[in-house]
């Protein structure tokens, strides 16, 4: 019979962090309360981490580390495929994320996603710009090349708004809910082919209209 996995120090810590954050959200969990979790003391996440601030940010690591790389290695070869598939585009933004939400291993970490989008925490967004920024920033200017005559502040808002709705649907909140025989899976790829559509749809619009600051007529940007 197989021996049962063992686990660091560091990823009892970081397990337990991330399911008391996910359940509690940053500021209502404590350290204390992490330690108890993990079955460690609190010299042990001073030693690995030395602030909840950084525990914070390696909880995100942990994950976004590994979701990045396969959205950018999706990214690359739908775009060395055809720089103008804007839905193979998207595929590589939307999939990996939602794949990631029905891996029982990453669960807890969609509802910290979720709670990240809710809570004000200006270090862990300093964090998440620093370290994955350029995640955006590729996939921004993969569909500026697919769609050359989109403008640029309609690009990121739409590419904002695309984003916001991918946490929505990680997060399994709405209306849509898996039917009964469906499974968790072809419910994620139903999902991600729904969103997909909708944000193609969004940044393929015409372009929007823009109020005149002098004037406070609107406009067409």
């Amino acid at each position: 019979m197989n021996a049962a996995p063992q686990f660091s120090t560091k990823e009892r810590i970081l397990g337990a962090a991330e399911e008391l954050f996910a359940q509690q959200g940053f500021a209502g969990t404590s350290l204390r309360e992490v330690t108890r979790r993990a079955d460690v003391n609190i010299a042990a996440v001073n030693y690995h981490f030395g602030s909840k601030e950084n525990l914070v940010n390696e909880v995100f690591r942990r994950r976004m580390d590994d979701m990045s790389a396969r959205r950018l290695q999706a990214l690359h070869r739908a775009v060395a495929r055809d720089p103008s598939d804007l839905e193979g585009i998207l595929a590589a933004f939307i999939e990996p994320p939602l794949a990631l939400a029905i891996d029982r291993s990453g669960s807890a970490f969609v509802r910290i996603i979720a709670r990240a989008y809710a809570e004000k925490n200006d270090g862990l967004r300093r964090f998440l710009s620093d370290n994955y920024g350029h995640v955006l920033r590729e996939f921004a200017r993969a569909i500026a090349v697919a769609l050359p005559e989109l403008d640029r502040d309609d690009l990121y808002w739409r590419l904002d708004f695309t984003a916001g709705a991918l946490t929505y649907a990680m997060a399994d909140f709405g209306i849509t809910q898996r039917a009964d025989g469906r499974s968790e899976a072809a419910h994620c790829r139903d999902a991600a082919q729904a969103l997909i559509q909708f944000a193609a749809a969004g940044l393929r619009a015409p372009r929007t209209l823009r109020t005149d600051p002098e004037q406070g007529l609107e406009k067409h940007a």
